[in-house]
């Protein structure tokens, strides 16, 4: 007999760095159209927040918007997925509330380590120009946007609608060490989906941590660090199946 969540899973996406819940966009039609539910938050601070980012912003607001969101819309069973700062996210929402998830996604993610902030487990030439960035744009207050094509969309519609929706991300969500009770992942079903063509340098070091790992399955799409704007099909045809998983 199958389940209600089986016949409607539920998706809760958690975008990375610079970006928003609008860049879920066109995986969202599709996953919705496939019969599930999805939401997808803008953090605090970024996207149609941008006009509430102050230096109060951290990561643990970060995981209150994403808590906040499963506890309003009253949803458990969720596929938490988590584009690559976005990894800080989802497992500060394990961590706290494991038994709302059914499976963690990390989409070419940072996976976290206890203690540590985002920025420490960036390559270090990374994390130093993203600190001076700050430090020179803001007075420390965000990183300024990179250019839109570093995320490995090509030059097209995509990347102007990219190039126009970026907004600068609060430093200290990069800067605050996460705090976990529980090992990553908070013992549920952790899926590390790498994107490979081509590999996203500042999340390498994670994929290769977890690599192997009891506990981790390891995908790979041929498609660059924002699969959800370069390869939406494909990309929502993993996360449905990942859905339709019952390990």
């Amino acid at each position: 007999m199958t389940t209600a969540a089986e016949a409607q899973p539920i998706f809760v996406l958690v975008h990375g760095a610079f970006h928003g819940g609008w860049c879920w966009r066109h995986v969202a039609d599709r996953l919705v159209a496939a019969g599930a539910r999805v939401f997808t938050p803008t953090m605090t601070g970024l996207g149609e927040r941008a006009h509430l980012l102050t230096r109060q912003v951290g990561l643990e607001t970060f995981i209150a918007d994403a808590l906040g969101v499963i506890a309003a819309e009253e949803v458990s069973d969720v596929i938490l997925v988590g584009h690559s700062f976005g990894g800080m996210v989802i497992s500060g929402v394990a961590d706290r509330r494991p038994g709302l998830i059914r499976r963690l996604v990390y989409l070419d993610a940072i996976v976290p380590e206890n203690g540590r902030s985002a920025l420490d487990l960036l390559p270090p030439d990374v994390a130093a120009t993203r600190r001076r960035g700050a430090r020179e744009s803001s007075g420390g207050l965000s990183i300024p946007v990179p250019p839109a094509a570093s995320f490995d969309v090509p030059p097209g519609s995509d990347l102007d609608w990219l190039e126009r929706r970026l907004t600068p991300h609060p430093l200290a969500a990069y800067a605050d060490p996460i705090a976990l009770s529980a090992p990553v992942g908070n013992g549920l079903p952790r899926t590390y989906i790498r994107c490979a063509d081509p590999v996203y340098r500042a999340v390498q070091a994670s994929y290769e941590r977890v690599a192997g790992l009891p506990g981790w399955d390891m995908l790979d799409l041929p498609t660059g660090h924002d699969a959800m704007i370069t390869a939406p099909d494909l990309l929502a045809a993993t996360l449905l199946e990942l859905a339709a998983r019952r390990d």
